[in-house]
C-alpha cells in the first residue's frame, strides 16, 4: 500500500474511533440529563410534600403536633438534600454536554482532514490536463 493510501486509511480509522468516542460521550450526556430530570422531579415532589405537612393543622394534641413537625422537618431536610444533588447533577450534565460538543468537534475535524486527504490523493492520480496550444504569431493573422 502506498504511503498516501496508508495515510488516508489511518485518517479513516481515526475517524471511526472519534465517532465511537462521540457516541460514548452522547450516551454519558443522555444518562446525566436523565439523572438530572429524575432528581429535579424528586426534589419538587419532596418539597411539595414538606410544604403540605408543614401547613397541616389537624393535630389533636401536643404529641401529634410534635410528630407532624418532626416529620415535616425531616421531609424538608430530604428536600434540601435532593436539591443539592440536583445541582450537582446539573453541573455533571453540563460538563457531559461540553464533552459531547468537544467530541463532535474532534470527529468533524478528522472527517474534514480525511476528506481533504482523499481529494488530494484523487487530484494526484489524475493525469494533468494539457493546456491550449500556444498560438504562434499575432491575433491579426
Amino acid at each position: 500500500m502506498a504511503p498516501d493510501h496508508k495515510r488516508l486509511a489511518r485518517f479513516r480509522r481515526l475517524e471511526r474511533v472519534r465517532a465511537i468516542a462521540k457516541q460514548t460521550a452522547a450516551t454519558a450526556a443522555a444518562e446525566a440529563e436523565g439523572t438530572l430530570a429524575q432528581l429535579q422531579a424528586l426534589a419538587s415532589r419532596t418539597d411539595s410534600l414538606a410544604a403540605d405537612y408543614a401547613g397541616r393543622n389537624d393535630a389533636r394534641d401536643g404529641m401529634s403536633l410534635q410528630q407532624i413537625g418532626r416529620f415535616a422537618g425531616g421531609l424538608q431536610g430530604i428536600s434540601e438534600s435532593t436539591k443539592a444533588d440536583a445541582l450537582r447533577a446539573k453541573s455533571i450534565a453540563d460538563s457531559r454536554q461540553l464533552e459531547l460538543a468537544a467530541a463532535e468537534r474532534r470527529r468533524a475535524a478528522v472527517e474534514e482532514r480525511a476528506a481533504q486527504e482523499a481529494r488530494e490523493l484523487a487530484a494526484r492520480r489524475q493525469t494533468p490536463v494539457l493546456g491550449r496550444r500556444k498560438a504562434i504569431g499575432t491575433d491579426l493573422e
